[in-house]
């Protein structure tokens, strides 16, 4: 996960990267069950020694097979792919399973940074980020930011160093 080390320009060091929050796949994890649970009891209560048993028991596993797939799996995939990155010069952003889309932010650019957790997110430890900047998107808006508070706090402080001229070299 992140930026590898010769995507990063000279004095640039990776001061925090990480994943949504993993709330994201509670929904996921839920329909995994319920969807192996629901084959398991189909296959279960279909009568055996019947014409059809065995292409119902077809049916059943290629339905639980492409629910799980788009239940499950692309939900995780999504997750798993989704990448940010806070270095000491940009904030990058990187999602995509088969094909990669990739957005950096300088520093230098940001305007302004801001965080929003309801109660429940603040239950759990995770929020959504707002970053304003000078670039064509204007603003931007994440959300399931894990440590949101953190995170805000980070990158305010990098956008200061840069607009100050002192960047980071630790």
């Amino acid at each position: 996960m992140g930026i590898p080390e010769h995507h990063l320009t000279d004095g640039e060091r990776v001061v925090h990267a990480f994943h949504p929050h993993w709330k994201r796949l509670v929904l996921p994890v839920i329909l995994l069950i319920g969807t192996v649970a629901a084959a398991v009891a189909a296959l279960y209560f279909i009568p055996s020694g019947e014409v059809y048993s065995t292409y119902a028991r077809i049916a059943v596993a290629v339905v639980a097979l492409v629910g799980l797939t788009l239940w499950t799996l692309i939900p995780f995939l999504r997750w798993k792919t989704t990448s940010y990155v806070l270095t000491t010069h940009r904030f990058a952003i990187g999602a995509g399973i088969l094909s990669k889309s990739n957005d950096d932010i300088p520093l230098a650019k940001v305007n302004t940074v801001q965080s929003d957790q309801t109660l429940m997110e603040r239950i759990l430890g995770c929020g959504t980020l707002v970053v304003e900047s000078a670039g064509e998107r204007g603003q931007l808006q994440l959300s399931d930011i894990p440590k949101v508070q953190l995170v805000r706090s980070e990158l305010f402080r990098l956008v200061e160093d840069a607009s100050d001229g002192q960047i980071d070299r630790r």
